[in-house]
This record gives C-alpha cells, sequence and structure tokens, in this order.
C-alpha cells in the first residue's frame, strides 16, 4: 500500500488515468529519467526527448549495434558521377499518423531542418549543392565534392537525429519547437492523455509497416512493436519509482542512484542490468561567453581539483566495474578514444593547486553560477559534486538546481548572470553521440553555432573538418588525438569519467533492444 500511495500522489498521475480494455500485458508502464520536457527532438537536444523521437518518427536509415547502416524508411540509393550524386529512393506504403503519404518533399524539408541543428548535419549542408525532390518516391543529393559519410549521416543516432517529419510541421524554426507529434514510426502520441510532469502515452501505430530486413538491434532493422500502450508516469522520487517497480505497478524503471540499486538488487523478481553496452561520458562544462570562464587559463585551473571518481561514483557508487576513470574526449571503448594529454586528470588530486591556479589565472571572486537538476540522476550527482568542489575552492557560487526542462531551456540563455544567464553545468551524454569528431556535438567549438557554453576555438574546428578527409582510420586516430589535446588546452569543458547507466525492469519483459529507452522488440511475457 505504501507504494500505491506514492504513486497515486505524484500529480495524481495513476487517478486521471482513464479504465482501458487492453490486457495489462499489453501495456508497458515505464518511469523515465526525468519529465518529457517538450516535443521536439530537433529544437531540444535531450535524451528523454530523443527516445519520445525515434516511437513517434522514423529515419531514412538505422544502425545497427555495431554501427554499421541499414535502409529503414529507404528502399535503397543510387551513387552517381564519382558519389557526388545520391538519389534515395523510399519504400511504397509509408504513411504518417494523420494518414497522409510520406513523400520525398517530407524527406526534403526534414533533412533541410535537421541539418541547421544537428553538427554531422551542418557537415553535410557545407557540402551541398541541391538537395530536392524529384517525385514522391525520390528525392536527390547533389553535392559540392564527393562525401563518403552521406549515408551514415542520415543513419546518425547522436542528437538530434534526422527523423522524418510532415513538411507542415518540419518548415518550423529549428530553433522554435514543432507542437504536434504527427511522425510515421511505430507509435502515435497520444496528445489528449498528456500531462506535463504526470504522464505521458503512446499507442502502437496499426498502420506502421516495419522494414523487411536491414540487420538487427539500434536502430535498424524491423521495429516490430508487442504492446498496444506505452505509458510514461513522471515520479521524481526515486525511492517511490522504486517501490513502485518492486510491487509491480510500473514495468520499468529507467535508471536510479546507486543506493536504490542495491535495494532493488535484491529482488529476485527483477533484472538489473546496464541499458546500454556504451558507458555515458559525464561533461563539467563551460559558459566561454560570460566571465571568469572566457579565460582559457581559469578554465584549466579546474584541472588538478577534478576527480571523475569522485564524479561517477557519486552517479554509480564505488563499484568501479560501473564507471570508467582518466577519460578524454571520447567515449571509452570508441576507436578514437586514448590517453592523450590527459595528465591533467589523473594522478592524485589537490585543491590547494586548483586554488593557487585560479589565483594565477586571474579569478578576484566573480560570482559564478552553477545551473544543474534535481531529476536526473546522472546530471542530480554531477552538480552536488560540483557545487561541493566550487565551495572548496572558494569560489563565489550560486548555485541554482531545478528539474530538467527547467535547466534544458535555461542553458540555452546567452546573456550574463543578471539576466538569468549560467557559468558552470555538468550534464552526462549518450556514448553514442561522442564516438567521433563529428557527432561530438559538445566538442564543437565555432562559438555561437557551438552546443550551450559556445566554446569558440579555430584550433579544434580545423582539426574536425582535417579528420573528415583522411584517407583511413590510422590517419583518423591520429587526427583524433590531437583534437583530444587541442581540447585539453581549450577545454570546452573537462571530462568528467563515463559510467554504465544501469536500468531496473520486471523479469516479465524480454527482448529488450539494448541502447536506451527503445519500445519495439520489447514484450511482456
Amino acid at each position: 500500500m505504501i507504494a500505491r500511495r506514492g504513486l497515486l500522489a505524484v500529480g495524481g498521475a495513476l487517478l486521471a488515468a482513464p479504465a482501458f480494455s487492453q490486457a495489462q500485458s499489453r501495456v508497458l508502464r515505464f518511469v523515465p529519467q526525468a519529465d518529457l520536457g517538450g516535443l521536439d527532438p530537433i529544437a531540444i537536444s535531450s535524451n528523454v526527448i530523443r527516445n519520445h523521437g525515434y516511437m513517434v518518427w522514423d529515419t531514412l536509415y538505422g544502425v545497427d549495434h555495431a554501427f554499421r547502416t541499414h535502409p529503414q524508411m529507404a528502399a535503397g540509393h543510387l551513387l552517381e558521377d564519382d558519389g557526388r550524386t545520391c538519389t534515395i529512393a523510399l519504400r511504397d506504403g509509408l504513411r504518417f499518423h494523420d494518414g497522409e503519404p510520406v513523400r520525398a518533399e517530407d524527406c526534403v524539408v526534414s533533412l533541410r531542418r535537421w541539418m541547421r541543428r544537428s553538427p554531422t548535419g551542418q557537415v553535410l549542408a557545407a557540402r551541398t549543392e541541391e538537395l530536392a525532390a524529384l517525385d514522391d518516391l525520390r528525392f536527390r543529393f547533389r553535392l559540392k565534392s564527393r562525401f563518403p559519410l552521406l549515408i551514415d549521416a542520415l543513419a546518425v543516432p547522436s542528437n538530434p537525429q534526422p527523423f522524418i517529419m510532415p513538411a507542415r510541421l518540419a518548415a518550423t524554426d529549428p530553433f522554435q519547437q514543432i507542437r504536434e507529434a504527427i511522425g510515421s514510426g511505430p507509435f502515435r502520441f497520444v496528445k489528449s492523455e498528456f500531462r506535463q510532469g504526470a504522464r505521458a502515452v503512446w499507442e502502437r501505430n496499426p498502420d506502421y509497416v516495419p522494414s523487411p530486413g536491414g540487420g538487427s538491434g539500434l536502430t535498424a532493422g524491423p521495429k516490430v512493436v508487442h504492446v498496444d500502450r506505452v505509458e510514461w508516469t513522471i515520479i521524481p522520487d526515486a525511492g517511490t519509482a522504486a517501490a513502485a517497480l518492486t510491487a509491480g505497478e510500473i514495468d520499468w524503471l529507467e535508471q536510479m542512484p546507486a543506493e536504490i540499486q542495491m535495494l532493488l538488487g535484491r529482488n529476485r523478481n527483477l533484472l538489473l542490468e546496464p541499458i546500454d553496452p556504451m558507458p555515458l561520458p559525464g561533461q563539467f562544462r563551460f559558459n566561454h561567453r560570460q566571465p571568469p570562464f572566457d579565460n582559457p587559463a581559469i578554465r584549466r585551473a579546474f584541472l588538478p581539483g577534478i576527480s571523475q571518481e569522485d564524479f561517477m561514483t557519486a552517479i554509480v557508487g564505488p563499484d568501479p566495474a560501473k564507471y570508467v576513470k582518466d577519460m578524454g574526449f571520447f567515449t571509452p571503448g570508441s576507436p578514437f578514444a586514448s590517453d592523450e594529454a590527459l595528465e591533467p586528470l589523473k594522478g592524485p588530486r589537490s585543491i590547494e593547486r586548483a586554488k593557487q591556479a585560479l589565483k594565477a589565472a586571474g579569478y578576484k571572486g566573480e560570482l559564478v553560477r552553477l545551473i544543474g537538476t534535481t531529476d536526473i540522476v546522472s546530471t542530480t550527482a554531477q552538480a552536488q559534486v560540483a557545487a561541493d568542489l566550487l565551495r572548496r575552492l572558494d569560489v563565489n557560487a550560486d548555485v541554482v538546481l531545478t528539474d530538467w526542462g527547467t535547466v534544458a531551456q535555461r542553458r540555452m540563455n546567452k546573456g550574463p548572470l543578471d539576466q538569468g544567464g549560467w557559468s558552470i553545468a555538468c550534464f552526462a551524454t549518450s556514448g553514442m553521440d561522442f564516438v567521433n569528431p563529428v557527432t561530438h556535438l559538445q566538442l564543437r567549438s565555432d562559438g555561437a553555432n557551438a552546443a550551450p557554453g559556445w566554446p569558440d576555438l579555430p584550433e579544434i574546428e580545423a582539426l574536425r573538418a582535417a579528420w573528415l578527409e583522411a584517407p583511413d582510420l590510422p590517419a583518423q586516430q591520429a587526427i583524433a588525438r590531437r583534437i583530444q589535446a587541442a581540447a585539453m588546452q581549450g577545454l570546452p569543458y573537462i571530462p568528467t569519467g563515463a559510467y554504465y547507466s544501469i536500468t531496473a525492469h520486471r523479469r516479465n519483459l524480454v527482448d529488450r533492444v539494448r541502447g536506451f529507452a527503445i519500445f519495439w522488440g520489447i514484450r511482456k511475457t
């Protein structure tokens, strides 16, 4: 009864739910890591909104667990003119949730919008001479020069993803949110049941036609749905969510703090496992537009005081198998991860050395505002470690902790502190986002076009461009090492390690697709 009272107290979420005739085996009840703070995965870079996005929208191509690219909405493509012309054909019978057919023009408008926001898309846009629909089922890229990564770019699973939307929605300014979630994906968003901060619901799309083949795992292959409804209940309190999972009132809890993991791990009816085989990198990110962190020497002064182990154990506990320390700017285990220039992050940590470096760099007690979350395990834990670090460094700090939706909006503020701006924020990102210099949005360093924090570091940008022209993997790896060395000097952010995000679900949930919270493939027995 305790768990039930806790659930019913959360925004009236379950009390407000209507009665449904579906058998409970056809309803998957899920508690996400945070509230669904918007509907637009292009305008807002967020893992929660990404998870929603893959339910509602589809992509032309997908990637399997080995990051090999396979057709999804696309039937295939034809390369001509030494690779400078690429014609992509759509599969027959694709329809949006409103009944309209998916046309080539929808793809063109959607990709143009995506290219405005995606670091990979921006590289593609710079090389595109023309992108145009040829008829209802075919569209064509004409490139200024060869771009062998074109098809891989259209499958990229890092934020934001190249989702195909109806042209009327995709025509929205990419810096403004769309107000409707209409796609052609395997689920339909039930707008009438959406309650911000309490509840979100998706229903199986009965008209969805899965891809006939093309690999398996992650975002590739047939997206076969085995449930009729997916219901997200927003439960900010981890203890309440854990009690609901234990009582069988929910089926799946996306993530939880270390102490809850230990509690749930003793329950034989539950399975705890990494949600993704790849660890999730953390970041201690500076706002380069505002003092004092417009001074690179002050950014570097923090390095002796940063303990990756402290940041990671705050998220997952002391078990070293659950995190990676001594990490650089690329996901551990990826082809471009290395130890290049990481000496300042290794060895004994020293608050006194960091204090001295801050003084030598010219820090004079300017106000520093740390923004962080209260409702996402990874970012909340890192914000608490960061707040303690600022205190021990005698930094004049204003710590503002609030819900993720507010942080996601506030981090876009480029203004000074007295106009709601910020100085430091801690984030954690899907490991797939950091596997190479192009997908790595947080590494991008071209000022106003970069991710919030807006670093302006021309050397990194020049090396990213060189990486695209590298002839083979060894050459790419050599450039990636140089990128990391330049990043350790300019510090778009300080890496705080990487952790394996643990998810928990009842054992009657089987066949989960690993990578993030994916709702096709999974079924209840």
